[in-house]
């Protein structure tokens, strides 16, 4: 669980002004990440939910998303609620 949330405090540094993740919940074999933010126009929005994976790649964590549980759009925000697998090595 550390090193997980070393992987979202990374995140956020570098993605804070666009999105901001926190983790909901944390179990063995996944985990529930929340994206709330203006998100980049430009950019794929699920390129946010696979660069916490590349993220976590540099703390040693494979892990995956896998389904978009939760989402809430209007014009200027949004709220997406995301489920990732932690693969074992």
């Amino acid at each position: 669980m550390e090193k997980l949330d070393y992987v979202i405090k990374e995140f956020n540094k570098w993605h804070g002004r666009e999105a901001q993740a926190r983790i909901l919940e944390a179990k063995e074999d996944e985990v529930i990440i929340e994206f709330r933010g203006t998100f980049c126009k430009t950019c794929g929005l699920y390129d946010y939910f696979d660069d916490i994976a590349w993220e976590a790649i540099d703390f040693g964590l494979k892990i995956k998303p896998v389904e978009v549980v939760e989402s809430e759009e209007d014009f200027e925000e949004g709220r997406y609620v995301v489920r990732y697998k932690l693969e074992r090595d």
